[in-house]
């Protein structure tokens, strides 16, 4: 099944769960459906822009469920490659590593909020095709699966910009089917010549609400470097921003 629909950061997860022996970071504070229901709202995109094209609440929770039908009761698996690995945002009950292949990781979405502005836009992350991508997968207990994905929906699907689609990764314990978020090439905001030069000077000087779009990158190299998880474009990436912030070119 492959639908395309499209974020909104939550503060959440990886509770009880462990990756090789590696328990996750401590959690003070873990957000229920009562607290999300509370503070969350989606915020229009400021001024009118033919790039911005919000879903309803309604056609969110239609589109999630015709995704989930399918499983029937079953574990559900979600493939994290950016943010969701270090704030997966769902209750998870096993981290495994885990390769997709044919798509990588790369940042070619235009970004106006969040990380960036109309003025001054930045990029966000997604996958592209080519290649290969390392990184995790979670696994949902089929009875949760309904409930916790709420946020996940929430926080992918906001404007359209990816499509879901199930897709087999290799892992060390074996293959399995998981939820991947790809970048939709039919989405205005998908900018497929943009180059590694004008990537790093979007990331190096945008900024939003959510702060700035370097510290984003920056997240992400840590947490890959953490894992041991390799991505020699993002690391490539990274310094050149670095540099550029640095004002030394």
């Amino acid at each position: 099944m492959h639908l395309c629909l499209g974020p909104v950061a939550l503060d959440r997860g990886g509770r009880g769960a462990h990756l090789y022996g590696m328990p996750p970071s401590p959690r003070h504070l873990s957000l229920t459906a009562d607290h999300v229901a509370q503070v969350f709202r989606d915020v229009p995109d400021p001024g009118d822009s033919p790039l911005h094209t919000p879903m309803t609440d309604g056609e969110k929770a239609e589109l999630a469920q015709r995704l989930l039908d399918d499983l029937d009761g079953a574990p559900f698996w979600l493939f994290a490659y950016g943010s969701l690995i270090w704030d997966p945002a769902v209750m998870v009950s096993e981290y495994r590593y885990a390769t997709l292949p044919g798509w990588h990781r790369r940042f070619c979405m235009h970004l106006t909020g969040g990380r960036g502005t109309h003025e001054q836009p930045g990029l966000m992350l997604a996958l592209d095709n080519g290649g290969h991508c390392d990184g995790l997968v979670f696994r949902i207990d089929g009875p949760l699966v309904d409930a916790e994905t709420q946020f996940m929906w929430r926080r992918e699907m906001f404007a359209g910009t990816y499509c879901p689609v199930f897709i087999e990764v290799t892992t060390p314990q074996g293959p399995v089917d998981a939820l991947v978020f790809t970048m939709d090439h039919d989405n205005p905001r998908y900018l497929p010549d943009i180059s590694h030069e004008q990537a790093a000077q979007r990331i190096a000087v945008a900024e939003g609400t959510l702060g700035s779009n370097f510290a984003y990158l920056d997240s992400l190299v840590r947490h890959l470097e953490e894992l041991g998880l390799q991505d020699t474009e993002m690391q490539r990436l990274h310094t050149h921003a670095a540099t550029l912030r640095s004002g030394s070119v």
